[in-house]
């Protein structure tokens, strides 16, 4: 039993840590953005592309695809439609991405830069002790008698 209460707490502990639930954060909120991409990507990118290309049409998801997005071989369909649609969510996801990376070291650089142009100021020489202070007189003494 006395493992169990080790291994709970452990993962209590793993749980607690900041970096978990960053990640779990950065993971919900990026499944929802996911989401918006794919949403961008088959109500108006594919429409776009299927204006060029002469006509669209919705598979079995209600998504929408290119005509012509399905070529069979052999009684085996290759659905490039939607191929061409994940490449286009993933692009689209990879630069945003990207660029939301390249912001956050750049804040992240300038900050970094300001600690460094604070020059550390000298230590301030201690002040003299007692004794330091009747040594220095007594130098000076022997200094005028020679």
């Amino acid at each position: 039993m006395a493992e169990k209460k080790g291994l709970i707490a452990e993962f209590k502990e793993f749980i607690a840590k900041g970096n978990v639930m960053n990640l779990a954060v950065g993971v919900i909120i990026g499944a929802a953005f996911q989401n918006i991409v794919s949403s961008l990507t088959s109500s108006f990118i594919n429409p776009l592309i299927a204006l060029v290309t002469g006509g669209c049409e919705r598979d079995e998801a209600g998504n929408l695809i290119l005509v012509g997005g399905q070529f069979t071989i052999n009684g085996v369909a290759f659905d490039y439609g939607s191929f061409i649609s994940a490449v286009l969510n993933f692009l689209i996801m990879a630069v945003i991405l990207f660029t939301m990376v390249k912001a956050v070291n750049k804040i992240m650089s300038v900050g970094k830069k300001k600690e460094e142009e604070k020059e550390p100021e000298p230590p301030a020489e201690p002040e003299p002790t007692a004794e330091e202070l009747l040594l220095t007189e007594i130098r000076d003494i022997l200094k005028e008698k020679n």
